[in-house]
């Protein structure tokens, strides 16, 4: 692409409406920096955990301990890498007694606060891609460039399901749509930075479209920005 003026794309909306897929790929597409923000999360809440040795999330020691989370992104040919404090838990952080524990970590504002300047940070030279909940609306409200996915539940529990299987993890599709039901709930319900439409953002039902038709819808948009600038 002719315009070098590198850009800040956000993607934001539901879980296992393949926000990370697509945001590998357009990284790749424009040589940007991907940078998921759930994982972010995830890395938090499996810091949460560790600090009891019975895995209860406690509000008042996570908020104490804060400052002892160091989160870094390493990319390989294959995708991107997490390190929480300089351990690899790019696999760890997808298991289920993490998944089943990130909204409930997310409601608590003082983490959520302490995430989004880190993620902040991460955008500060733009030429970057971040996928999320908030992203859009908290993180960087001025992104040149805003998407918002959704996406029936029952067919995104089916793609979550069959995603974790390919992955060896044995949950059922009934859990898993539990799972999902109960994410959407807390996302949307919580008081401190809930999950919302930027009021600029495109929208995207993701039901009965593929990975690619995903992509090229955002790429065209990105396009017109692109060259707009």
């Amino acid at each position: 692409m002719a315009n070098h003026q590198k850009i800040i794309i956000a993607i934001d909306g539901f879980a296992a409406t393949g926000k990370s897929s697509i945001a590998k790929r357009l990284s790749n597409s424009l040589n940007y920096i991907h940078i998921d923000s759930g994982s972010m999360y995830r890395a938090a809440t499996l810091f949460a955990l560790r600090l009891d040795s019975k895995n209860n999330l406690n509000p008042k020691k996570i908020i104490q301990s804060l400052s002892e989370i160091k989160i870094e992104f390493k990319t390989i040919e294959d995708g991107q890498l997490i390190f929480l404090n300089n351990e690899n838990v790019s696999s760890e952080i997808r298991k289920p007694h993490v998944t089943n524990q990130v909204s409930k970590l997310a409601k608590i504002p003082e983490l959520r606060s302490y995430l989004v300047k880190l993620q902040k940070e991460f955008g500060r030279d733009k030429g970057i891609i971040m996928d999320g909940r908030d992203i859009g609306t908290i993180v960087f409200p001025e992104a040149e460039c805003k998407f918002f996915l959704v996406g029936n539940v029952e067919v995104r529990a089916k793609r979550r399901y069959f995603e974790q299987r390919n992955k060896d993890n044995k949950e059922t599709y009934e859990k898993v749509l539990k799972s999902l039901i109960n994410r959407d709930k807390l996302d949307t319900d919580r008081i401190s930075s809930p999950l919302v439409k930027a009021e600029d953002a495109v929208k995207i039902d993701v039901s009965d479209l593929t990975i690619d038709d995903v992509y090229n819808r955002m790429w065209s948009h990105i396009k017109k920005k692109l060259n707009k600038i």
